[in-house]
């Protein structure tokens, strides 16, 4: 009966496309010179995207329609709108555009178009969304020459200006990005979404992404800087967001299919199904990866799902739900102290340490436009997830591992929570203006518990308490968390060029810490001579409001001149208080974080032939939390974690993008592009009532951070070279260099790495290789507290790839 519904259904949708489908097709042409324009988008007005034209100027699509609106875009042309009438039959329609000469009014299509940089910016108003005066970044990752296979952040990230990437994960089942002085680690300084919703473990509490999106399946990431705080939650760091990638237009059916290839036993497939069909549209994939990792006991195997499916309620209301799974476990190889890194950087001394992330997110969300001017959206979301870390652990790195039972740290994460948000654009004083307001709730119930792990070597994640009555590191504690949020923000048009956008967000926070830890001392024969039940209990109850605005200065099209003022806020989250370290103590006063951003700058494209995005920014950083060395009383010195002190980071960010291929008037069958990616940090603590701090820089802040590149390509063939370098960095506030028994504190050192890639497309086939770390440099950008460490963490020698896609 199964076999007979699938045929049925299989049988349905070839004879819905062979019969009902017509093919429209034309060539595209420069008006003046008749010369064909490659890389020219079509786009049906109401549904998005549909081709592109090809070296010569060629295009075609498949439709269901009897009417479309097309739009043809390309940058140095005007926009052109055709209403084409389809009778059932084929359709050939040719295509001449202008060349630009004069400004364009704004044209509104369901998706951005692409853009002959890579890298883009947000627009004042996008959805229900607000970007006047902030500064936006957004990767359009589909022209990213990248290893997306792995995810590779530092070849992602290129044209972000300022970012700072731990590079020790060489699948990119982790993200690890931070910014102007905060910490890379999982992404914990930024608020991360997912086409508009949190992902990460808690967004308060444990502000943490185990889970990382697969690149392969990403439309673009949009990155807004601190001034994101009053839209998007508190966080210094400001938004990531990762869009996925749409539905098909006007396609039941479309199957891609890539499979890498590479060092050390990588493997990967990426398969995605895509298509729309009368009012539903649907979107899935499924990613898996495997590989043996560059570092003995660092194997790994992840499994990724994606699936969206939308439908059109009216032409004013499409309803919509996500899905997405990942299940990934991975061995890993511990890390090592500076001596053992300068002996064999790729040696492992672990053999028994486990990490396993089980990661579902759901997601429902209503769009309604009320008018042309007015709309709204409700997203509901929600995460149930668990991560355990499993492994022999002691601030001794270089201790060999006895083979006793292991430590065992596991985590449940079960949040859910609603976004609302109304925005209108109106006319105040005969000048459009845009009203945006919303709500937020969010209802985390965590779990944690540490405790004895087995003594086997395999991932068992069971605790043994009875096996290992009198271990010392045993804690259980619910972490119940609840917030509230009531945000908004205006743009005010007090001309055609300038705007001002104030903006507030308004807080309440309730976390709660209820459980136990044990102290449990044991003589040299294991024999217990103390032990301790500590009931902790905490209720931790606030609220506050932020506020925020930010300035616009548009006078031409090629120049935009913004800045921003934004209050910022981080609270202390429970990893930083329950959970026991070897490596490391955390102080009893320990508490939340307050501050705000400031950013300056230029941006603009100058005639399609350059792009740059100039600015300053001032990050203002009180009690900040890091780690310090404080010597006892005993004679012994201890790494603490705890509130420094107060922190300022000024920095200069610059992007510059040039089309070479046209600024040298090359044809249409080149393209070669440059840019230069390059900031500029000075930090340092301005307070602290810890001794030696003030006057030291704060950590994460490299004095120099360039990425560099040039891309060149011949019709379907493309190459790309990239270079990274990265000034010194210090782990702690003490500054130090000297690293410590543990390797978790001390110099990260200076930096750089070479990157090559190439991709050629023929027709629905597309190749792609590189190679990463070309002049095998050995390096570390990492030195991790815990899991996978604690100690140095080496980041990957030269490494191939080579990817195989198949589009039909």
């Amino acid at each position: 009966m199964r076999s007979k519904a699938f045929k049925f259904l299989v049988l349905f949708l070839i004879s819905t496309s062979v019969f009902s489908q017509v093919e429209v097709k034309g060539r595209i042409t420069d008006a003046e010179n008749g010369e064909p324009l490659p890389f020219v988008e079509v786009y049906d007005k109401a549904r998005g995207l549909l081709t592109s034209s090809d070296a010569e100027g060629y295009y075609s699509f498949t439709t269901t329609k009897t009417e479309l609106t097309l739009i043809f875009l390309s940058y140095a042309h005007e926009i052109k709108e055709e209403v084409l009438l389809l009778d059932g039959q084929d359709k050939e329609l040719n295509i001449l555009l202008e060349t630009l000469t004069v400004a364009l009014t704004e044209v509104e299509v369901t998706a951005r178009r692409k853009r002959v940089f890579e890298l883009s910016r947000l627009k004042d108003v996008e959805g229900t969304a607000i970007y006047a005066g902030k500064k936006t970044e957004v990767v359009l990752v589909d022209q990213s020459m990248a290893n997306l296979a792995t995810n590779n952040a530092r070849q992602i990230y290129s044209k972000v200006a300022g970012l700072n990437i731990y590079q020790n994960d060489d699948a990119g089942l982790q993200l690890n990005i931070g910014g102007r002085g905060l910490d890379p680690n999982r992404t914990s300084n930024f608020n991360t979404r997912q086409n508009g919703y949190d992902i990460s473990a808690d967004v308060l509490g444990y502000p943490e992404s185990y889970y990382s999106p697969a690149a392969e399946g990403i439309e673009e990431i949009q990155v807004v800087r601190g001034a994101a705080s009053l839209q998007y939650g508190t966080q210094f760091g400001g938004l990531v967001n990762f869009k996925m990638k749409q539905p098909v237009a006007d396609k039941p059916l479309e199957v891609i299919t890539r499979n890498t290839t590479g060092s050390y036993g990588l493997y990967t497939n990426f398969t995605s199904v895509s298509g729309s069909a009368d009012k539903w549209h649907y979107y899935t994939f499924f990613n898996y990866k495997t590989g043996d990792g560059f570092r003995p006991n660092s194997e790994f195997e992840s499994k990724n799902v994606y699936a969206y499916l939308g439908y059109d309620l009216s032409e004013k209301t499409t309803l919509s739900g996500e899905v997405t799974y990942l299940r990934y476990l991975a061995k890993q190889g511990g890390g090592l102290t500076d001596l053992m890194f300068e002996q064999d950087p790729f040696q492992s001394n672990r053999s028994r340490n486990w990490f396993e992330v089980d990661w579902f997110l759901y997601n429902l969300k209503l769009d309604h436009a009320i008018s042309e001017n007015t709309n709204f959206t409700f997203n509901f979301f929600g995460l149930d997830a668990s991560r355990y870390a499993l492994g022999f652990r002691t601030n001794r790195v270089d201790q060999v591992d006895p083979g006793t039972e292991r430590d065992l740290i596991q985590g449940d994460f079960k949040n859910y929570g609603f976004e609302s948000r109304f925005l209108s654009n109106y006319t105040l004083l005969d000048r459009k203006a845009t009203f945006l307001t919303g709500i937020k709730f969010y209802n985390a119930d965590n779990f944690q518990k540490q405790g004895p792990g087995s003594d086997g070597t395999g991932p068992d994640f069971r605790f043994y308490e009875d096996d290992f009555p009198n271990y010392p590191q045993q804690s259980q504690f619910d972490l119940p968390n609840l917030n509230l949020a009531w945000f908004g923000e205006h743009i005010f048009y007090l001309s055609d060029q300038f705007s001002v956008t104030p903006g507030f967000r308004l807080e309440y926070i309730r976390t709660k810490s209820e459980g136990f830890f044990k102290r449990i001392n044991t003589d040299a024969a294991g024999n217990v001579i103390f032990e301790e039940t500590v009931e902790d209990n905490r209720d931790f109850e606030r609220d506050f409001l932020l506020l925020g605005v930010g300035f616009s200065y548009k006078p031409s099209r090629l120049f935009e001149a913004y800045a921003n003022i934004s209050q910022n806020y981080r609270s202390v989250t429970f990893s930083d208080i329950n959970i026991n370290n070897p490596a490391f103590a955390v102080s009893p006063d320990i508490t939340d974080e307050r501050g705000y951003t400031v950013d300056v700058g230029l941006r603009g494209n100058y005639k399609g032939v350059l792009s740059y995005d100039l600015s300053t920014f001032a990050m203002f950083y009180n009690d900040r939390i890091g780690f310090v060395q404080k010597a006892l009383s005993d004679g012994r010195v201890i790494s603490e974690r705890g509130n420094v002190g107060d922190a300022v980071m000024l920095g200069l960010e610059s992007l510059f993008e040039t089309d070479l291929a046209k600024l040298s008037g090359w044809g249409g069958d080149y393209s070669w592009s440059y840019f230069l990616n390059l900031a500029m940090i000075r930090s340092e603590y301005t307070r602290s009532e810890q001794p030696g701090i003030e006057g030291n820089q704060v950590e994460f802040v490299p004095d120099v951070n360039l990425k560099t590149g040039m891309q060149f390509g011949y019709r379907n063939l493309r190459a790309n070279v990239q270079y990274t370098y990265l000034s010194r960095q210090f782990t702690d506030a003490t500054n130090s260099v000297a690293a410590n028994i543990s390797g978790v504190i001390g110099e990260i050192p200076a930096y750089d790495i070479l990157d090559v890639s190439l991709s050629y497309t023929y027709r629905f086939l597309k190749l792609e290789t590189g190679v990463n770390n070309l002049l095998d440099n050995i390096y570390f950008t990492r030195r991790a507290t815990g899991y996978p460490g604690p100690g140095i963490i080496p980041s990957a020698p030269r490494n191939w790839y080579v990817s195989f896609q198949v589009k039909l």
